[in-house]
């Protein structure tokens, strides 16, 4: 008789998270082909593709979330590159990770609602610059927020994504010795920046094309920054389904189910044409290289890019400032920089408003963020004690996937058992996203923990699980804190899963904040926001705050 040996680590996550996205992705499927009996669908037929086709707009709409999805992630994976050149052995210091922790750890929806204070007519910039520069005594009359061709979503997920793929690619740096092939293209007289880009960049996206990947789903797809900066004409393609999700005609849920299987459509498409793209540049890139010439435009886009990528740094914590201003801001009239009152009842009035969005966001955050950590540690020590088995690349499938192909899907899994518009179904939702978050962050530090370790207690006497909480977890004390900060973060960025999964009756702070954030009172939402923003940002600072090596094993 053969037997088998079952990991009980995967096999949980493939029931728990895997199976219920891809029964999502096929509930999402089944109504986009007009198969729905709940609601009357009872045949498959075409007609939801029908009217997508003919809604007003549509070419517009796709041309829209084409552009915003690949300009977004081009112009992040340039600027943080163009960064990591310029700025060399320093962007590994302690300083340049605390400098972008306010970044990283802030949502998407709390960073859109900053840009938009930061940017629109009536924004910090325009105050700060008026009337002295541009002559405006009044708020412009031109869109600088939801703009029709997306420039300022385009900008906000720059914001966002710039910071994550930097972290990202300095992690991936310890991996390829970069110092020493640095040193070796100074040697033959290329310039810093160019030497930097032709010999150490090539070999550095190729360690980062999961994150770029999921960077170019998730900005084709979003919809929590899209409600905030992006247009309301065209309007992009998940926004279009969503709109049709909610709309108060059960019927509209076949043409979105057929949006949304398109959105994924699209994902799919443009990442195969992001790998064709890589071997073209491949392919033209070695040509450069062989004809053997020296700095030149190579150095020059470098410093372009690492200027604008310093810029886009700047306007991100310029943004959470904005947040931090207009909390406390009473009487602000334009074009004053400054507020002419300031008050604290603002944030009087939000304790009051927000104490159960406050409150719910925490218990989410705090039981999505622990499952996903309890989880991904016994993942990784099942794997090392059945030999440290190659990666399960397909647990990275819900960073992979647009949210609003399987959600819908998802929510119908959750009201068939009757679980839709709990705390705990809308906690699920949030661990689908946040366990994927969790692994990458640990998995590479989990992996380059030293084997002597477990072997010096083992031969001590020590069990395996008494090796697993007195010696690994210890030892991975900062690795775990930063995890644990991440997922965090993950938890409170959370819009659609929180919408679909609670079923407008769990509300956050991510969804007060974008409910409200065209309503018109800046200093409510600023509220909101600011304190979506901070308590991840303390969160992540107290991690890296955390101590880390065998000290803590060894108190």
């Amino acid at each position: 008789m053969i037997g088998f040996r079952v990991n009980p680590a995967r096999t949980f996550v493939a029931l728990a998270l895997g199976g219920p996205v891809l029964a999502g992705l096929a509930l999402t499927l089944a109504p986009a082909f007009g198969y729905l009996p709940a609601i009357g669908g009872g045949r498959f037929n075409l007609a939801p593709w029908r009217e997508l086709l003919a809604e007003p707009g549509f070419a517009a709409t796709l041309r829209l979330t084409l552009v915003v999805g690949f300009a977004a992630t081009l112009l992040s994976l340039g600027l943080a590159f163009g960064l990591l050149a310029a700025s060399g052995a320093r962007a590994k210091g302690r300083g340049f990770a605390f400098l972008l922790a306010p970044l990283l750890a802030t949502p998407h929806a709390a960073m859109a609602i900053g840009l938009a204070f930061l940017i629109a007519p009536s924004g910090w910039i325009f105050r700060l610059s008026s009337p002295w520069a541009t002559g405006f005594l009044a708020p412009p009359d031109f869109a600088t927020v939801n703009d029709a061709a997306g420039l300022a979503l385009i900008l906000g997920l720059v914001l966002k994504e710039t910071p994550f793929l930097l972290i990202v690619a300095i992690g991936a740096l310890e991996t390829i010795g970069a110092d020493d092939h640095f040193r070796v293209a100074r040697s033959l007289g290329e310039p810093r920046i160019a030497a930097w880009l032709k010999v150490v960049a090539p070999q550095l996206y190729t360690r980062m094309r999961l994150p770029i990947y999921a960077t170019l789903a998730y900005s084709l797809s979003t919809v929590d920054m899209g409600i905030v900066l992006g247009p309301s004409h065209p309007l992009s393609l998940s926004l279009l389904s969503l709109r049709w999700f909610a709309a108060p005609d059960l019927d509209k849920i076949f043409p979105g189910a057929a949006a949304a299987t398109l959105q994924l459509v699209v994902a799919v498409a443009a990442v195969g044409c992001w790998r064709g793209g890589e071997a073209l540049v491949s392919t033209f890139g070695v040509s450069a290289l062989q004809r053997g010439r020296r700095g030149g435009a190579v150095n020059a886009l470098g410093a372009v890019l690492a200027g604008l990528g310093g810029v886009a740094l700047a306007l991100g914590l310029a943004a959470l400032a904005a947040l931090a201003v207009w909390s406390f801001a009473w009487r602000w009239t334009f074009p004053n920089a400054w507020p002419e009152t300031w008050t604290s009842d603002n944030w009087r009035r939000g304790a009051i408003a927000l104490t159960t969005p406050l409150g719910d966001t925490l218990l989410l955050a705090a039981a999505s963020a622990s499952a996903a950590l309890v989880v991904a540690v016994a993942w990784l020590e099942s794997d090392d004690r059945r030999g440290r088995p190659p990666p399960s690349r397909w647990i990275y499938l819900p960073l992979l996937l647009p949210q609003i192909s399987f959600l819908f899907g998802a929510q119908s899994l959750l009201a068939w058992t009757r679980l839709d518009g709990s705390l705990t179904a809308v906690a699920w939702a949030h661990t689908l996203f946040v366990f994927p978050y969790t692994m990458l962050s640990l998995e590479r530090s989990w992996r380059a923990l030293d084997p002597r370790y477990a072997r010096a207690a083992a031969s001590l006497g020590a069990s395996k699980g008494r090796i697993l909480f007195r010696v690994k977890l210890p030892i991975q004390f900062r690795a775990l804190a930063i995890a644990l900060a991440i997922g965090v973060s993950v938890s409170f960025a959370q819009y659609l899963s929180t919408l679909f999964a609670g079923g407008g009756r769990v509300t956050t702070l991510t969804t007060e904040a974008i409910a409200r954030a065209s309503g018109g009172d800046r200093r409510f939402v600023a509220v909101a926001a600011f304190l979506q923003a901070a308590i991840p940002v303390l969160v992540y600072l107290w991690a890296l705050l955390a101590p880390m090596g065998p000290r803590p094993a060894q108190r």
